[in-house]
């Protein structure tokens, strides 16, 4: 079918018909042979998707057909054929946006034919990347990405449409596994500046040496071992928005250079003398309480103030359980869809054993959950017997408990559940056990336990 329209602008029949004879060779073009500019722009309704034109036309020349084309369809790409070879000329119309300037000659031909396939290949990028857009703003469509329909989730979804509608700074706090990050991307790509960065930091995740140089980026010899420049994920967040998970984790001297960011809207690399402007949209997240770790001493307040901004809290599985079997279809049928198998649905007494659980590392836990379920399932019906709680239940509880081990196994089967219920952060698991972080960090170095 034909898909390309090509208008030929071109007075000399002989030359035009040259032209046309040659691009009709592929058979996706359509191609339109007009004698005249005023013709041409009396047929610009039948929407071409490429106009060629010479320059030299008896009732216009090529600079006037061309702005009159753009008057009419601006997007329109228009190529110039001339005889003539004045450089001034092509560069003028060039710099007006024409699409290319070829002269007639023995490779005009070719020319155009290889200019062609360019511009098509630069409009399917276009149409590439705003499918793209569409998709991440689908994606992220909180009424998508975030499933149920319960009423604490739905106060949410209003908190996310404000937060999106405004510049404020946000603050999402919820335990592990609650989809933070699904909030803060629904935000921003919901927001006036969809079209720019999203990028996420995680504060728990970054060495504490390495923290201020990945935030801020430094300059070549800056230290050592700085043998080029580095953009920081603050620059990087430029005209977007930096996500800052697990913000309670950040150092108080890591804490104070923030603040200055905030305040002043600008930086300097390390090692540099250079300050540099910022405009980015900050959401934050934390499963701590920071008012508490304000009271502690461990957060600033003066920081505190300034991140909160629309505070949002994500409620835990346990207290939406109306959504927990919509979210275990909706994994399933991810599943099926992913893994190119039929349709698998849950058994009665298996609803009621997924709906008796408390899933304390929420929407995540019961995505492996199922996912392990649809793989142990026959028939593609999930038994009660195909659901394993990965944080365990009572039940696994007494079961580990008549279990005859040493004290060493039960502190390595403790100290491992954490580290997978807490996605591997040492620094967290050691607060909740109320243990030396270095004893973690030891048990993971000599292989006695492994991460998740």
């Amino acid at each position: 079918m034909l898909d390309f329209k090509i208008f030929i602008v071109e007075d000399d029949k002989w030359y035009g018909g040259l032209l046309q004879h040659y691009l009709s060779q592929n058979p996706d073009y359509e191609i339109t042979l007009i004698g005249s500019g005023k013709e041409c722009l009396a047929q610009l309704h039948r929407k071409p998707d490429l106009v060629t034109i010479d320059f030299g036309l008896p009732d216009m020349n090529g600079e006037e057909l061309y702005k009159k084309i753009k008057q009419a369809q601006p997007n329109l790409p228009v190529i110039i054929i001339s005889a003539q070879e004045r450089i001034t000329t092509a560069v003028d119309l060039l710099k007006m946006g024409a699409e290319d300037y070829l002269v007639k000659d023995d490779n005009t031909q070719q020319l155009l034919w290889k200019a062609i396939i360019r511009l098509r290949e630069k409009l399917s990028l276009k149409n590439e990347i705003s499918e793209l857009k569409a998709e991440l703003k689908t994606k992220y469509d909180y009424s998508r990405s975030i499933i149920g329909n319960s009423p604490a989730l739905q106060s949410v979804f209003k908190l996310i449409d404000k937060a999106a509608g405004s510049l404020i700074n946000v603050s999402v706090s919820g335990e592990t596994g609650t989809g933070k990050e699904l909030v803060a991307r629904a935000v921003h790509y919901n927001s006036a500046r969809s079209s720019h960065p999203f990028v996420p930091v995680n504060m728990a995740a970054i060495p504490k040496e390495l923290v201020e140089s990945e935030l801020f980026g430094y300059e070549k010899g800056a230290f050592t071992g700085a043998l080029n420049k580095k953009t920081g994920r603050f620059e990087e967040a430029n005209g977007g928005t930096l996500f800052l998970d697990e913000i309670g984790e950040m150092d108080l001297n890591i804490q104070s250079k923030l603040l200055r960011v905030l305040q002043e809207k600008e930086l300097t690399r390390l090692g540099g003398t250079s300050k540099i402007k910022l405009d980015f949209r900050l959401v934050v997240a934390t499963h701590k309480n920071l008012a508490e770790e304000v009271k502690k001493g461990n957060f600033r307040e003066d920081l505190y103030y300034r991140i909160i901004g629309l505070p949002i809290t994500l409620p835990p599985l346990r207290e939406r359980k109306e959504d927990i079997l919509l979210l275990t279809q909706h994994f399933l049928t991810a599943y099926c869809k992913e893994n190119k198998v039929p349709e698998i649905k849950v058994s009665p007494s298996a609803r009621e054993k997924l709906l008796g659980y408390t899933y304390p590392g929420n929407v995540r836990e019961l995505k492996s959950v199922v996912e392990l379920a649809a793989v142990m399932s026959e028939n593609n019906l999930v038994e009660p017997e195909d659901i394993t709680f990965l944080s365990g239940n009572n039940h696994d509880v007494d079961t580990v408990l008549n279990t005859e081990l040493t004290l060493r196994e039960y502190t390595r089967l403790i100290i491992r559940n954490y580290l997978k219920r807490y996605d591997d952060n040492v620094l967290l698991v050691a607060e909740k056990l109320d243990i030396g972080k270095s004893t973690i960090y030891k048990m993971l170095q000599t292989g006695e336990i492994e991460g998740a």
